[in-house]
């Protein structure tokens, strides 16, 4: 019914030769930020601005009209600027029309065609209503976009969360909560690329369509190239590409972008995400926790404005100095499985079954052990801590622990009960590295979908030479998630994976 009242005025604003879709607006408009942020300056000239936006708001009073209008989000530059601009931008700025302004035959135009929903451009000069409400008194006014749905309601918006994801631009544009989220996500990966770029990192790209994946232990989504008659697969990692680079002397390198895996969902888990992933040449994985530890520490000041935050009533603080824990020393510690690193298959899936977690045939007692340590032990890692010297087995791509054939040279940085940063010192050894893959191709066999394959060119270029090197890859998301304070993946990706209705 709306819809059909609003298709005829539409028609209305044809029938009177206005193009309800134009490509722009005939007068020069400013943002609403700019205007905010300069509105004294603006109010002193007693010039003519221009503003155009979206009508979030409509009040009538006899024959006047208060508009709301919001004029979107900006990427805005660093510093005091950005934030002072974007407190202007938040609650758009208010528009005023009347009858004697505009004309009898204009007013009764706007009157009678628009709508809250509807994107506008207004002309007139600026001044303070009684409240000292910043105003704009509108002597012109131009549709840009006539809206035939309405929008939610402005106190209560989607309340559906389903509706939220699969509707994100109006979820966006109900909430100002989302919105900052977004923008808090986007200037987090501007910052930690100026970050790197500034002590020398280069930027690179990787194929996402692979004709072997890997990088990670993880099922993927398979494909098929028509032309070349090939299976392909959308990458579960960068990895092995990048490691290429640094053979090719690319000593400092990473790279944004999405991967792709084919598991579940869940609170940590979509299964298209974004990751930095980098590496640095004759470096190792020590060096590289004490690297990222400053770098994240920066990052959140940056971002924050202090390195201290809340996440789920906890108040979390990163520091440049993270401590260490083994990773059987916590399942010692939190799963009660003392002498765990002795444990059999057997008891360790007696173990999981008292804690509830089914397994499968094909899966081996590190696997298991991961899964227990996942779910008893990580909940319980709130401040940031280094979870270190992982079981060689669940490392096939990581170089040993120095002295040790059974531990590798492995960290993950866990805070608010949640993998950040996932990383070791690079296999670079040709002969080892074949045996590892070999091992987890018997694996495959074994029915385990995520099971690393074997990559005959990837040991052909570790055998011309790769460097000493460590790596990690950061998860933009989580990271995006702790910052704030979001506890579903879903909140911090603009368009989540979602079930067809």
């Amino acid at each position: 019914m709306i819809r059909e009242y609003r298709l005829k005025k539409m028609e209305i604003l044809r029938s009177a030769g206005i193009d309800p879709y134009p490509a722009r607006a005939s007068f020069a408009t400013t943002n609403v930020a700019g205007i905010k942020i300069n509105f004294k300056k603006y109010f002193k000239s007693k010039k003519a601005v221009g503003v155009s936006g979206r009508i979030t708001g409509k009040r009538e009073h006899g024959g006047s009209v208060f508009l709301d209008i919001f004029g979107g989000a900006e990427n805005l530059p660093a510093g005091p600027l950005r934030q002072s601009l974007s407190e202007a931008s938040k609650a758009g700025i208010q528009v005023f029309v009347t009858k004697s302004k505009l004309g009898e035959k204009s007013f009764s135009l706007f009157s009678e065609t628009a709508d809250i929903g509807d994107f506008i451009a207004v002309s007139g000069k600026a001044f303070y209503t009684k409240r000292k409400e910043p105003t704009i008194e509108a002597d012109r006014w131009e549709i840009l976009a006539k809206s035939f749905l309405p929008l939610p309601e402005k106190w209560h918006g989607l309340q559906d969360v389903e509706e939220r994801f699969r509707k994100r631009y109006l979820d966006i544009l109900m909430n100002p909560d989302v919105r900052k989220r977004f923008l808090l996500r986007s200037r987090l990966i501007a910052d930690l690329r100026l970050i790197l770029d500034g002590i020398g990192y280069i930027e690179v790209e990787t194929p996402v369509l692979q004709p072997i994946y890997g990088g990670a232990l993880a099922e993927p989504f398979k494909t098929r190239h028509r032309m070349l008659g090939m299976d392909m697969y959308l990458r579960i990692a960068p990895e092995l590409y990048l490691k290429r680079l640094l053979a090719a002397g690319f000593n400092k390198i990473f790279e944004i972008g999405r991967n792709f895996r084919n598991e579940g969902l869940d609170a940590t888990h979509n299964p298209e995400f974004t990751t930095i992933e980098l590496y640095e040449a004759y470096r190792d994985a020590e060096y590289l926790r004490n690297f990222i530890a400053k770098i994240l520490e920066a990052l959140i000041k940056k971002l924050l404005g202090k390195n201290v935050f809340k996440f789920g009533g906890d108040t979390i603080k990163f520091t440049k100095k993270i401590p260490t824990i083994k990773f059987w020393q916590l399942l010692e510690r939190y799963a009660a499985m003392s002498g765990a690193v002795k444990f059999n298959r057997d008891d360790f899936v007696l173990r999981a079954k008292q804690f509830g977690i089914s397994v499968r045939n094909e899966e081996t007692k590190e696997n298991i052990a991961d899964a227990i340590f996942k779910k008893i032990c990580r909940p319980k890692l709130i401040q940031p801590v280094y979870v270190i010297d992982y079981p060689v087995e669940m490392s096939p791509l990581a170089k040993n622990l120095a002295g040790s054939q059974t531990m590798a040279d492995r960290f993950q940085l866990i805070a608010g009960g949640m993998e950040l940063v996932n990383g070791f010192s690079e296999l670079n050894d040709p002969i080892e590295q074949r045996q590892r893959l070999e091992a987890q191709e018997l694996l495959r066999k074994e029915e385990n979908k995520e099971a690393h394959p074997m990559d005959e060119e990837f040991i052909e270029m570790l055998e011309y030479g790769m460097p000493p090197a460590a790596g990690l890859a950061i998860s933009i998301d989580r990271l995006t998630m702790l910052l704030t304070d979001a506890h579903n993946i879903k909140e911090v990706i603009l368009f989540p994976t979602m079930r067809p209705r």
